[in-house]
């Protein structure tokens, strides 16, 4: 009988499952770990998280303090400090109450409508204007744009020195035909319309651009054959280009609607809501309330801004029905 020898070297006795070397994962364990890596729903999930981070602190994260601020009695040393008390619906019940609020409520409107209204219509003109095509039409397109890029302090301030009512530009010409000088920016006639004028100038190169870009998507051989039916050029406008030009007019509407409505930084450099409450919106109100005064209101100043979310956001939805009923 023969027996192993002593210095044979031994053999691990097997087992059913591969043990960890070394602290290291089995390469099967490895390799699900890689295929999870490469997989399309962690790479998603992976170009995801920045965007969902930026939404969240950002967005989500100023839109829940600001409700926050809205439902609570809020002071300077509780704003600091914490532990303000739960106050519910009585900064909105406030807000509501407040004289001020139908006041900056219809000036809103006017000031939203009226600008929306002047900026579309003279955008699509000027659009079908470019769209003929002439010489020099890229560079009067070029400088219809320096509106839209000016930074909105130079043209607010441009513009309060144009309305300026002893050295202003505007009067000066008025004075050249004869008519006396206006209070722009000094009346509460003329405050309101004076911002208005001013936004309407600001806005009309976003329409022109956005319009013009939806124009050059319409054929031109529906153009050929109205002109060979006889269609004059009012009747082709009507016909061809204003339907078709639809979608992007609705497009065009609501994103001037939203941002319309939260203008702030203009009015509040060219007449401060002012004199008295002549040209006050709600987002000047909100600010004023918020920061315009030695003892500010938090709670009022959230409400009001709130209110003002919640009418831009019922413009979007108001938008998305009107596209479902023209889609079905």
């Amino acid at each position: 009988m023969s027996t192993a020898r002593a210095d044979a070297p031994q053999r691990p006795p097997a087992t059913s499952r591969a043990q960890p070397v070394n602290g290291r994962a089995p390469n099967g364990a490895g390799r699900r770990g890689r295929r999870i890596l490469r997989s399309p729903q962690f790479a998603a999930w992976g170009f995801l998280a920045p965007v969902l981070a930026y939404l969240g602190a950002f967005y989500a994260y100023p839109l829940y303090r600001n409700v926050d601020l809205s439902l609570r009695h809020y002071t300077v040393r509780s704003f600091v400090q914490g532990g303000a008390p739960f106050s519910g619906w009585d900064n909105f019940r406030q807000v509501i109450d407040d004289p001020t609020f139908g006041t900056a409520l219809r000036n809103t409107m006017v000031f939203t409508l009226v600008s929306i209204l002047f900026q579309y219509a003279m955008g699509l003109a000027l659009a079908v204007f470019f769209h003929r095509g002439f010489r020099l039409a890229s560079t009067l397109r070029a400088l219809f744009l320096i509106p839209w890029l000016l930074p909105l302090i130079v043209s607010a301030s441009t513009w309060s020195w144009m309305f300026n009512s002893e050295s202003g530009v505007v009067n000066y010409f008025l004075h050249l035909l004869g008519v006396d000088n206006v209070d722009w920016l000094t009346s509460p006639h003329w405050a309101l319309t004076s911002v208005i004028i001013a936004n309407i100038w600001i806005g009309i190169p976003f329409n022109l651009v956005i319009l013009y870009s939806g124009l050059q998507n319409i054929p031109g051989e529906l153009y050929e054959a109205a002109s060979l039916d006889g269609a004059s050029g009012w009747q082709q406008f009507w016909r061809i280009t204003f339907p078709l030009l639809r979608p992007v007019s609705a497009i065009t509407v609501l994103l001037g609607l939203v941002y319309t409505l939260k203008v702030f930084d203009l009015i509040w450099i060219m007449s401060k809501g002012g004199p008295g409450d002549s040209s006050t919106t709600l987002s000047t109100w909100s600010y004023r309330l918020g920061f315009g005064s030695l003892l500010p209101e938090f709670g009022p100043g959230a409400a009001v801004g709130n209110i003002l979310i919640l009418l831009a956001l019922a413009f979007g939805l108001l938008y998305i029905r009107v596209q479902k009923g023209q889609t079905a």
